[in-house]
């Protein structure tokens, strides 16, 4: 299969972790990158062997720089939808790192780009494509009729010190829709709708910093006969362990962006661990589920209606706490469940 080569937007960490595993597939290869400022975008360029860096995005849309096949797109929320849509109208790829866009509304249009392209769209939300979540959801039926369930991703922030001391640095500031559910408890949400489909209904309550930041939030999803609570935080540190309770047994499992020490505690006290070895980074499995769908030239449909479920989700859980963006203050969320 022909490499997929990748223009990059951001230079932050989870790029660093992209090149990293674009690299360990064998299936992609970053051959630009796009910063605003050159020093940023040299210095990001020559400590992966990335061959060109740019400092206009249309310059390495038009090919005038370089030729590349797809544009992984990992700058801050607020501008995911406006570069996703600006690629795919220059017939490009795109993997767009996770949340894809704030609202449904805005994914929604990016799907409808990508198909009036003839484009592949994909989010890089890296549990989905991880062969552990579809280890987990093959042993939901040994833990017969599901009661509750337990997401948890809560991970005290590395900038959340420097918050305190008075500095509030861009991962914090809620002007540029940053909130906790948008940077870590979308992970908890695409888990939960990946093992359970949409739930019924979605109530939340979140706790907010001085500056209208969220900082927290429990949502709790409405399935009927079963009731998942959704938890996330970036100023709290917790074990991560996510539980999956059925009448049988519960299913017990780690790191819902990276989920390991998978095992099954049964009603009369036996245990069954499930063997799995995670990959030393499962961004790999993105990168190479992207790849083929561009070889094969078949969007992944599922995956697209995935995202679309997660986002309108996720305005549901925004709607019932109180976590807006600017330009959102008037907007009307739609009656959760209904286009």
């Amino acid at each position: 299969m022909k490499k997929v080569k990748f223009g990059i937007i951001g230079t932050n960490f989870i790029s660093d972790w992209f090149c990293e595993a674009a690299e360990a597939s064998g299936a992609a290869q970053c051959v630009c990158v796009y910063s605003r400022t050159e020093e940023t975008g040299r210095a990001f360029a020559e400590k992966h062997g990335i061959p060109h860096y740019v400092t206009d995005y249309a310059s390495m849309l038009d090919g005038s720089v370089c030729d590349i096949d797809a544009v992984y797109v990992a700058s801050p929320h607020f501008c995911h939808m406006e570069q996703s849509v600006q690629a795919m109208q220059a017939k490009k790829h795109v993997l767009v790192e996770k949340p894809a866009a704030l609202n449904f509304e805005q994914f929604a249009c990016m799907w409808a780009t990508a198909e009036d392209n003839g484009v592949v769209l994909a989010e890089a939300m890296r549990p989905i494509f991880d062969p552990a979540l579809e280890l987990i959801k093959a042993q939901l039926p040994k833990l017969g009729t599901i009661r509750q369930s337990f997401i948890d991703y809560s991970q005290y922030s590395s900038r959340y010190d420097k918050f305190l001391a008075g500095t509030v640095l861009n991962a914090f500031k809620p002007e540029l829709s940053n909130a906790a559910i948008m940077d870590i408890g979308v992970y908890c949400f695409a888990v939960a709708e990946y093992l359970f489909g949409e739930p019924k209904d979605i109530t939340a309550k979140s706790v907010f910093l001085h500056n209208g930041f969220e900082a927290c939030g429990t949502a709790i999803a409405d399935y009927g006969d079963h009731l998942c609570q959704i938890r996330y935080s970036k100023v709290v540190q917790s074990q991560n362990v996510s539980t999956i309770e059925g009448e049988k047994g519960t299913l017990y499992f780690e790191a819902v962006s990276k989920p390991r020490n998978i095992y099954i505690v049964y009603r009369d006290g036996r245990r069954e661990d499930l063997p799995f070895t995670p990959a030393e980074n499962n961004m790999v499995y993105e990168i190479r589920a992207f790849a083929r769908m561009i070889a094969e030239e078949e969007p992944d449909d599922a995956a697209l209606k995935h995202t679309l479920a997660v986002v309108r989700m996720m305005d549901a859980s925004r709607r019932s706490s109180g976590v807006l963006f600017p330009n959102e203050q008037k907007r009307k969320y739609p009656v959760y469940g209904v286009e």
